[in-house]
């Protein structure tokens, strides 16, 4: 594998970890702030509001850049994002900051995701793919007990200054081994409005949100179902949560190699099926602890192994705008992330059951099930058989 995918990966990790890595810590944010916790919450609304937008926004308007440029750049501006969350003197400085690292943050996975298949052989870009999304799924599951823990023994603001140092690190890595990269060749608007239409590569996109949709139907409330049916300590609730990103960590690499093997479209349907299955089944499975973890790691690590096969589906269905809607998969992920804590807190709150949350999950992710197999029943001709 070339060494410079694991560098994009590390650059994906260190702006993936600003998303989430605030959640753990929002109270003692609010506290600082002189706001209430709802409030200092809508630093994860905004963000992910303004990542989902700008991702497919900002790579169309940067076409005509050079892309090891255009990547320096953007780690810079997110570093200045960082350090200005660090210096925030007040609640709506620190929105600003966020919408700074949200925007830049959206532009730099962007960029990894379409950089990457041109660093590999085409047999390779699927599991290439997933070690860049390994990244971000590590970001997002492990951000939240390491702002905590950082947190805890520096106070909340050294969590951005790590972040922004680690930045420099990736930006360090970036210009010393990555060389130039030509810019693609910008897509005319008319163009770009018709890749919109796709309905091919829609139903992919569907099937990407409705996925993580139903996933965070319950992962967004975890805590609650830990303590309902299990009576968990804080500290085994935080070991449970740490061997949940350990095994979400590796869905990315277990995903691209599916693919890889299998293909990209068998592997899609056994990854949403079984993501399915396992969340409908996670609350009878809480009798036994040892027993729920082995379950537990299945759904973490299934919950992240659809994105490489599915980021291959799209370059494999419409090369020509494959780096666009890449994008637009990327934000799809977004909203669903945003939907399904909606749906789980919507569902909780009317029926006041944890279990009832994880079968609605279920119910969701069938709902990407049904998107991926349209997707699979329209004919394209710039699809490659793999069957």
């Amino acid at each position: 594998m070339n060494k410079n995918v694991y560098i994009l990966a590390i650059a994906a990790i260190t702006v993936g970890l600003v998303e989430l890595i605030v959640g753990g810590i929002l109270p003692i944010i609010a506290n600082d702030m002189n706001i209430s916790t709802g409030t200092a919450g809508q630093l994860i609304t905004i963000f992910a509001l303004v990542y989902a937008i700008c991702g497919p926004v900002l790579l169309s308007l940067t076409a005509k850049y050079e892309r090891k440029k255009l990547y320096l750049i953007t780690l810079i501006i997110f570093f200045l994002g960082n350090m200005a969350t660090y210096f925030s003197p007040n609640f709506t400085w620190m929105m600003i900051a966020r919408i700074l690292t949200a925007g830049s943050a959206s532009l730099v996975i962007v960029l990894s995701l379409t950089i990457t298949p041109r660093l590999v052989i085409p047999t390779y870009r699927a599991r290439a793919l997933g070690i860049i999304f390994m990244g971000v799924s590590s970001s997002l599951v492990l951000g939240v007990p390491l702002g905590i823990i950082i947190t805890n023994y520096f106070g909340w603001r050294t969590v951005f200054l790590g972040i922004a140092i680690l930045t420099l690190l990736a930006f360090f890595l970036v210009l010393k081994y990555i060389g130039p990269l030509p810019n693609e060749e910008v897509m005319p608007l008319r163009h770009q409005i018709k890749a919109l239409g796709n309905i091919k590569i829609g139903g992919a996109h569907l099937a990407t949100m409705f996925m993580l949709a139903g996933h965070y139907t319950l992962y967004a409330y975890f805590t609650p179902f830990l303590e309902t049916t299990m009576n968990l300590s804080q500290n085994w609730i935080s070991i449970t949560y740490l061997i949940f990103g350990v095994a979400a960590v590796s869905g990315g690499a277990l995903g691209g190699s599916l693919a890889d093997k299998f293909g990209v479209q068998r592997t899609i349907l056994f990854v949403i099926g079984s993501f399915a299955v396992v969340l409908f089944i996670m609350p009878y499975m809480t009798f036994n602890f040892p027993l729920f973890l082995v379950i537990m790691m299945l759904w973490g690590a299934l919950s992240w192994a659809l994105a490489p096969p599915q980021q291959e589906y799209i370059i494999q269905t419409d090369p020509d705008t494959a780096a666009l809607h890449q994008s637009f998969n990327n934000s799809a992920l977004q909203f669903g992330i945003a939907l399904g804590s909606a749906v789980g807190g919507i569902v909780l709150e009317k029926t006041d059951s944890v279990t009832a949350v994880s079968h609605i999950g279920s119910i969701v992710v069938i709902g990407s099930f049904i998107f991926a197999l349209i997707s699979f029943s329209i004919r394209s001709a710039t699809v490659r058989s793999e069957i």
